[in-house]
């Protein structure tokens, strides 16, 4: 009753349906295997997190030209940098929220010896930006803080834009790079650890995405689901069709096809 599966059509037909197969599987598995890294990322991320501060690393020692970005493994890690503050360009950062009142960032640009240049936050102030702010110590100095990733639009309080002159939307290399005159910018910015007088330490900020795992991760993983689940309706669709031909070949032999009468 099965031998027309031997025929060229069902042949064909039923390599066409275990490559279909072959393909869903694999998208599957690779989408199950992108959700199983963010969530690695995400643990890892949290095990850092809530460890103790570690000692005080050299910037450049954990930014370097191999790996030049802040990532999952380096945000909130504590550095050191030394050289010294660039008072002409201090930028006020709206919008930021710590503890929950609202407030400001205070950024002074921070030259470093090796001729780059890292954002500084020097600390936090509730309420709208004031027009006098403590002003950061002259000649060289040490600053020892958390190096934290640069920001987003839309992500902890970020805006695109529309700010009155020295104020910072967003924290990043981009921005920083449009409104200073400085080619040299380290990746991310560094809250320091300690805060002069009239300003509060900035903690450290999770990147965009929470504290939680973020919605790539469950779209990978909703995309694992629907590739297995095309791959189970192909064999479904073609279990039907071969149960369908059957009998219709069973049908034939008893001579009860239609197209004979």
């Amino acid at each position: 009753m099965y031998r027309f599966l031997l025929t060229p059509r069902w042949l064909s037909s039923t390599v066409l349906a275990l490559v279909a197969v072959a393909v869903c599987l694999w998208l599957g598995s690779w989408q199950l295997g992108r959700f199983e890294d963010r969530v690695s990322a995400h643990r890892d991320g949290a095990v850092a997190s809530a460890a103790p501060p570690g000692p005080a690393e050299p910037l450049g020692g954990v930014l370097t030209e191999a790996a030049p970005q802040v990532g999952t493994t380096t945000v909130g890690r504590t550095v050191s940098a030394t050289g010294s503050f660039d008072a002409a360009h201090q930028l006020l950062v709206p919008n930021r929220v710590v503890d929950g009142r609202q407030g400001y960032y205070v950024l002074t640009p921070l030259r470093t010896a090796d001729g780059r240049t890292v954002a500084v936050v020097r600390g936090w102030a509730a309420g709208p930006p004031a027009a006098e702010v403590p002003a950061p110590p002259a000649g060289e100095v040490t600053v020892t803080g958390r190096l934290q990733a640069g920001e987003s639009s839309g992500s902890n309080g970020a805006v695109a834009g529309g700010l009155p002159p020295g104020q910072l939307g967003t924290i990043s290399r981009a921005t920083l790079l449009n409104m200073l005159p400085y080619d040299g910018w380290y990746d991310g910015w560094v809250a320091a650890d300690s805060a002069p007088s009239g300003l509060g330490v900035v903690p450290t900020v999770q990147p965009q995405g929470g504290d939680g795992l973020s919605l790539r991760a469950f779209q990978n993983l909703g995309y694992t689901l629907e590739w297995f689940v095309f791959g189970g309706f192909v064999v479904f669709m073609w279990f039907r069709l071969v149960r369908r031909e059957a009998e219709a070949e069973q049908d034939r032999a008893l001579g009860l096809d239609p197209a004979l009468d």
